[in-house]
């Protein structure tokens, strides 16, 4: 890789490393697991880079990457990675901001997100995150018709979850 395309990838990760940290969050439940996942996505990440063609955003391109490497280091028995705990998240909310009630539907939502499966749990970060459909599926590799129907199922699941 040659010194122009080396400060491009550094530049880009340095603006959008939100992400890994995100994606991190989502599969990991401390410090030291959380660390070792954004190491090793931003290896994959930089192992990538020179297939990346700049057909996709470079942050939907990150997604991808990043939910791949932590969707398959979870699948392999787990390794060091264990799903998120909802204690062991760091909220930041301005004090005046504070809104129990709130805080007790996250933790609700948080449960729940955490009994379903790690393509469940990835479809549902994105949405979150306010992707829309078209970029979801193309994070994905899948349909949108297909990233639209998985996530009406999710939304049932959920629904089911929280309302027994």
């Amino acid at each position: 890789m040659n010194q122009a395309a080396e400060e491009l990838f550094v530049k880009q990760l340095q603006e959008n490393q939100n992400i890994i940290h995100k994606i991190c969050r989502l599969y990991t439940s401390d410090e030291d697991s959380h660390k070792d996942l954004f190491q090793e996505i931003t290896i994959q990440l930089w192992k990538a880079f020179p297939n990346f063609r700049g057909d996709s955003k470079f942050t939907t391109w990150a997604y991808r990457v990043g939910l791949n490497t932590a969707i398959t280091l979870y699948r392999k028995k787990k390794r060091t990675i264990d799903t998120i705990e909802f204690d062991n998240t760091y909220h930041r909310v301005k004090q005046e901001d504070y809104n129990f009630e709130e805080e007790e539907q996250l933790k609700l939502l948080y449960s729940a997100v955490n009994e379903l499966n790690d393509i469940e749990k990835a479809l549902v970060f994105l949405y979150l995150e306010d992707k829309d459909y078209a970029e979801i599926s193309e994070t994905l590799g899948i349909s949108e018709v297909n990233a639209r129907v998985k996530m009406n199922r999710v939304k049932g699941k959920l629904k089911k979850i929280l309302n027994p």
